[in-house]
């Protein structure tokens, strides 16, 4: 699969008493499907999957695929710090509507960087399909060493590519510099998009997305027609917005957005809370002053 482009971390609608809001996952898929994305990632960290049920995430995957309408290439993410559980998933899952895994590195466990390779290491011998290597140490307390991932990507075909949300764009080009010439390495942090695909990225995993496709892949446009004042005008006009998606965590943030423009509810699911009012006023008026 080509990540390059535009694949969107799509949110879990919920209600107001937090139950799944299924009537409202198609209209999001619409809105990411008509705004020119290039992938849907489902289950990930924007989607609240550690709080959904078995029988939520396959409900979910069944009605996205049917408003999907093999429109765009899925991605699920399946993950965790407990290596034969995560296995065991992809051995239990019906991988036949994806293109591709995004596996998060453990969190909480701490893993040595050989702890890293070898979880990786079942994860590739189990799967029938593609993995995209996940680092985001603000949220799993261990950064993947490039040479972690230059051994994995190299040692195993099916490991090829890498969701790089560590901020640190040193970290991100020499993973780039150093990584096998089949590996995409994809931004997974919507603020550092445009420096990311400058370095050599593809492409990102966005959250931003969920709402405003559009911008972002005119972004991507402009970059690959060399319009280079015009793709950092545009990346200067989003980042007050995407700022404000993180102010108080994600998904709460791109979740007043989707609310803003009447696409689902803010709800999100314990421990996570809702945004405030204050940060959904700060949103709308953000929104009102870039569009």
């Amino acid at each position: 699969m080509d990540f390059k482009g535009l694949g969107v971390a799509m949110i879990t609608p919920f209600t107001n008493e937090g139950k799944v809001d299924y009537p409202s996952i198609p209209l999001i898929v619409e809105n990411i499907t008509t705004g020119r994305a290039n992938y849907i990632v489902l289950m990930g960290t924007t989607a609240e999957s550690s709080c959904l049920s078995s029988q939520e995430k396959n409900e979910i995957i069944q009605i996205v695929v049917r408003a999907n309408k093999k429109r765009l290439p899925l991605v699920i993410g399946i993950g965790g710090n407990n290596t034969a559980k995560v296995v065991e998933e992809i051995q239990n899952t019906n991988l036949s509507y994806f293109q591709a895994i995004l596996s998060v590195s453990p969190y909480y466990n701490k893993p040595t960087q050989e702890g890293i390779y070898q979880h990786y290491k079942k994860i590739a011998n189990a799967s029938s399909l593609p993995i995209i290597v996940y680092n985001v140490p603000s949220r799993t307390g261990t950064n993947i060493d490039v040479n972690t991932f230059v051994r994995l990507s190299t040692d195993f075909e099916n490991i090829i590519a890498i969701k790089e949300a560590s901020g640190e764009m040193s970290h991100a080009e020499n993973i780039i510099k150093n990584s096998p010439s089949h590996v995409q390495v994809i931004s997974g942090e919507d603020s550092l998009n445009l420096p990311m695909l400058l370095a050599g990225a593809v492409g990102t995993i966005s959250v931003l997305g969920n709402a405003l496709p559009v911008p972002i892949v005119k972004m991507f446009h402009y970059v690959e027609q060399g319009e280079l004042t015009k793709a950092y005008e545009l990346h200067y006009q989003l980042l007050d917005i995407i700022s404000l998606l993180f102010e108080e965590g994600n998904p709460s943030g791109i979740k007043a957005l989707m609310e803003s423009l009447s696409y689902c509810n803010k709800t999100v699911r314990l421990p996570l809370v809702n945004a405030s009012e204050g940060l959904c006023e700060k949103i709308e008026k953000a929104m009102e002053s870039t569009f």
